[in-house]
This record gives structure tokens, C-alpha cells and sequence, in this order.
């Protein structure tokens, strides 16, 4: 199995210096990063603004969130895009490739779908239309992420990782900001329909770039064997011999040496995971309606909560580093599993107080720098948690698990929102932080971050 990206990204770089970021592989994951998130916010946030500023309804908006889904889901179908072919266009491209190329066309598909439907007379297709852009989207994910891992040798994996976000911060941005820009200069059909051809940049760069060449080495092949060897024991054979193989290694093996290695704590571990950004999610999926119901204009939105609040993001993220480099996880991660529904409560003032552009820099700089903070803190102990034998699914599960519940019940809160109204709204979602705060603290005791030890690492 491959190591992970940031077992890999350790590795000094050698001479070549500055000169990796030459590479063409390096700088094709600048416009894969630009691919990969470009549809997060056009299935997510500035879909919900779209929505709420011709007047959808704010429980359909929050049902509508569900769709995000599809990225807590996403490695349900994993194991299918790392072994099932494309017909035809795996023949032409290869495995990765063509997932991808597969990927960026129904994205593209899709958002065009979305730009051609008006929510008002026909909310069901544009619904229909971003299901299909978010599915397409997880999926582009997977096959990029495998890409980035099997295209470069491992002292350059952390090249690959920095153009690949810088980007998908650069895409966010577009997406974010600049669609909201579109819009209040000219209507969002348009802004739908220019990001569909922005997915072109994607479509141009699989099509330009090498397929990777993978061989399977004589541990994982030993590996396989010795399984087969001992399901042949079994009442299974033929077909049934093979299906058994294939569910084992993709699912069953990474949960079972999990729950071995923590046993009862494993329940801990897994519901904090759950529950630490639920108060997040809860925030991000009704921030823009909030900021239109109050008042706040489209370009305020994307000039103070999307493109300066990018900038908060990545600052947190960044002092993240370093103070998980400095104090540990532990201390961080109860710093934040504190701040996440702290900032709620700030937005309870920005609720009270109407649409002041100062309150709205507060309360956006408090949000953006403690879930940069959280981004950072949280990578870190999910990383510590996994086996280096099953990195890539065990940490897919965690990260799945991580946004699931939260995307899950967020579909709730256009309902939450219209029976409490704006203040009372985020004074009760700052409540949902109060079970990560106690798991955290119980996971001092019976699971420090800093005490464990990673297989094959430690």
C-alpha cells in the first residue's frame, strides 16, 4: 500500500530546491487544486445565496445542504474508482486520468445544468443538478488525491500537496467571492454558467498530463495471498472467494485492527470525531442567508466573508501549525473544541446589533481563525490515529465520519432558523458544541493525542 502524503511530505527535498516547483506534475497540480475546488462552494455556500436571494424559503435551503453528502460519503465508492476501469476512456487515459476526465465532465454538466434552471419554477431539477455536481465532485477528490499520491516520488509529495492547495484556494476564491461578484453585476445564471466553463481548466489539464506508473510490490501481493490462502479455508470459493477478498481489504481489515488497537476508548475516539465540527457546519451552512436576511450586500458578502475570510482561514491554519508544533495536540484541540461554539455566540451580537460592516469583520475574523485553527489542530490527531498499513482508509473513514453527522443535521437548521429567528438561532447551535468539549477533556484521560502511538511510525 502507498504511504500518505503527509508521511511523505517529512522527507527534506534534495538539491533540486526551488527548482521541484518546475516539474510538470508539480505544476499540473496547481490547476488540479483549481479543479478540485472549484464546486465545494457552488453546491454549498454560494448556493444557499443564490437561493436565499430570490427568495427560496430557508428550510428548503437547509435541506438543500444535504447535498454537500457526497463528501462525507465519498469513500463508500472509493474502493470502485481504485479498481474499476472507464469504458473506453481508461483505455486512452489510463485508470487515474480517466476517473478524473469522467469526474470534471459531469461537473461541468451539471453546473451548466444549474445556470439553465430557475429554483423558483423548478427547485427539484436544480436540486437534481447539484446532487450530480456534488457526487461528481467527491469523486474528482478520490481520483486526484490518488493521482497526487502514485505521480511523484515521495521527496515530492509536499511540492505536490502546496501547489495543489494554493489552487484550490485560488478556486474557492472564484467560486466564493468572485461568483457573487457575477451575480450582483449581472444575475447567477451567468455566474453558474462561467463556473461551468472554468472546469474546463481541469478538463485541459488531465488531458496534458501523464498517466502514473504504478507497480504492486511483493508485500502487497504476499498480503493478498496469504488472504485468499485462508478465505479458500472458508465455505467460499469462485466468485464468492473473490467478492470476500476484495470487501476485507477495502473495509474490514482498517475497522478491525482500529478497534483492536484502542478497544472501548475506539468509541471515544470515534464520536468526538463526530461531534467537533458539528457547530461549524451548522454556521457555514446558513452564514449567507444570514448575511442577506440582516441586511448585508452581495459584495459586502464576498469582499468581507468570503475573500477576507479566506485570508483569516489560511492565517489560522498557519498559527495552527505552529502552536501544535510548539504546545502539542492536546492543548490546541481543547482550545478549539472551546472557540468553535464560542464564535456562534458572535454571530448571536452580529445578529443583534443588524448589518454594521465592523461587527462583520469581528465576528468574521473570530470564525475564520479558529476554524483555520481547527483545520490545523484536527488534520494533525486524525493522522496520529491511523495504522501506516491502512493511512489512506482509515483516515478517509475519519474524515467521512467528521462531517457526516454535522452535514446530516444541518439539513434541519433552515427549520431551526425560522422558528427561533437569527439570534436565538446561534445561541442554541453554540450548544452543540458542548459534547466535543466533554469528549475532548474525557480524551485527556483515557486517550491523550500526545501518548498515541502510530504503527510504523513511532
Amino acid at each position: 500500500m502507498s504511504s500518505s502524503p503527509s508521511d511523505s511530505s517529512t522527507t527534506p527535498l534534495p538539491a533540486e530546491g526551488l527548482r521541484v516547483y518546475l516539474k510538470p506534475r508539480v505544476i499540473g497540480m496547481l490547476f488540479l487544486g483549481f479543479s478540485a475546488g472549484l464546486p465545494l462552494l457552488l453546491v454549498g455556500g454560494t448556493f444557499s445565496a443564490w437561493l436565499r436571494d430570490i427568495g427560496v424559503e430557508l428550510a428548503s435551503i437547509g435541506f438543500l445542504s444535504w447535498v454537500g453528502m457526497a463528501h462525507s460519503i465519498k469513500v463508500l465508492w472509493a474502493p470502485l474508482i481504485d479498481r474499476l476501469p472507464v469504458p473506453i476512456l481508461t483505455r486512452l487515459l489510463g485508470r487515474r486520468r480517466s476517473w478524473m476526465l469522467l469526474a470534471q465532465l459531469v461537473i461541468a454538466g451539471a453546473l451548466l445544468g444549474m445556470s439553465m434552471s430557475n429554483p423558483l419554477e423548478h427547485l427539484e431539477w436544480v436540486a437534481l443538478w447539484a446532487v450530480l455536481a456534488a457526487f461528481g465532485s467527491a469523486t474528482q477528490d478520490v481520483a486526484i488525491d490518488a493521482y497526487r499520491v502514485e505521480a511523484e516520488a515521495k521527496h515530492r509529495q509536499a511540492a505536490m500537496a502546496a501547489t495543489y492547495v494554493t489552487g484550490y484556494r485560488v478556486a474557492i476564491l472564484a467560486a466564493g467571492a468572485g461568483a457573487l461578484h457575477i451575480a450582483a453585476l449581472q444575475d447567477w445564471s451567468l455566474a453558474y454558467g462561467l463556473m461551468a466553463g472554468m472546469m474546463l481548466i481541469g478538463v485541459a489539464t488531465t488531458l496534458v498530463i501523464a498517466e502514473p506508473s504504478v507497480e504492486i510490490t511483493d508485500a502487497t501481493r504476499a498480503q493478498e495471498a496469504r488472504l485468499t490462502q485462508h478465505l479458500s479455508q472458508s465455505v467460499h470459493s469462485g466468485w464468492r472467494l473473490q467478492l470476500s477478498g476484495w470487501v476485507f481489504n477495502a473495509f474490514i481489515a482498517p475497522f478491525t485492527e482500529f478497534f483492536e488497537r484502542y478497544g472501548r476508548v475506539a468509541f471515544i475516539i470515534l464520536l468526538f470525531i463526530a461531534t467537533f465540527r458539528v457547530s461549524d457546519i451548522f454556521m457555514g451552512t446558513m452564514a449567507n442567508p444570514f448575511y442577506l436576511d440582516i441586511g448585508f450586500s452581495k459584495e459586502q458578502i464576498a469582499n468581507i466573508a468570503a475573500a477576507f475570510g479566506l485570508a483569516m482561514t489560511l492565517a489560522g491554519a498557519a498559527l495552527g501549525g505552529l502552536m501544535v508544533a510548539r504546545f502539542g495536540i492536546a492543548p490546541i484541540l481543547i482550545l478549539t473544541a472551546f472557540m468553535a461554539p464560542a464564535t456562534n455566540l458572535i454571530f448571536a451580537w452580529l445578529a443583534f446589533i443588524g448589518p454594521q460592516p465592523d461587527g462583520l469583520i469581528v465576528a468574521i475574523i473570530a470564525d475564520n481563525i479558529t476554524g483555520g485553527l481547527a483545520i490545523s489542530v484536527f488534520i494533525a490527531y486524525l493522522s496520529s490515529l491511523t495504522n501506516t498499513a491502512y493511512t489512506a482508509t482509515q483516515y478517509a473513514l475519519f474524515s467521512s465520519l467528521m462531517t457526516l453527522p454535522g452535514q446530516f443535521a444541518a439539513g434541519f437548521t433552515g427549520v431551526l432558523a425560522t422558528q427561533l429567528g437569527w439570534v436565538h438561532f446561534f445561541m442554541a447551535t453554540a450548544l452543540t458544541g458542548l459534547p466535543a468539549i466533554i469528549l475532548a477533556i474525557a480524551l485527556l484521560r483515557f486517550a491523550h493525542p500526545d501518548r498515541l502511538r502510530r504503527p510504523g511510525i513511532d
